[in-house]
């Protein structure tokens, strides 16, 4: 069974840092792209940040260039969001998902299939 379940939220004023943790089980963890998006009430699910866990490729949207880092533990099955510089609008509830398309852009939600529970972070100002 393919499970990713994230730690890590919770409440931290501007300019403050967390990390969040993405512990993935049920498959091979090294043959693919897991990715961290992040939702706000009412809004779309945004693409943050994604990792080839193969080759450690990332990417990263352009609101958190300079501020977030995502990286792996592949001998841990983990993956991290490394936030720093928090702001007030990177408020939201985080997911950590798999890939399994690759058909149009890492930053489709589409393109993910199995998902996360959320991990809230929340930016007082």
């Amino acid at each position: 069974e393919v499970r990713l379940v994230e730690s890590g939220g919770g409440l931290v004023q501007a300019g403050g840092s967390l990390r969040l943790s993405c512990s993935a089980s049920g498959f091979i963890f090294n043959d693919h792209t897991i990715a961290w998006f992040r939702q706000v009430s009412g809004k779309e699910r945004e693409g943050v940040a994604c990792i080839k866990t193969g080759d450690g490729s990332t990417y990263y949207t352009d609101s958190v260039k300079g501020r977030f880092t995502i990286s792996s533990d592949n001998a841990k099955n983990t993956v991290y969001l490394q936030m720093n510089s928090l702001e007030p609008e990177d408020t939201a509830i985080y997911f950590c998902a798999r890939r399994w398309l690759y058909t149009t852009s890492w930053y489709g939600p589409a393109e993910y299939d199995y998902w996360g529970q959320g991990t809230q972070v929340t930016v007082s100002s």
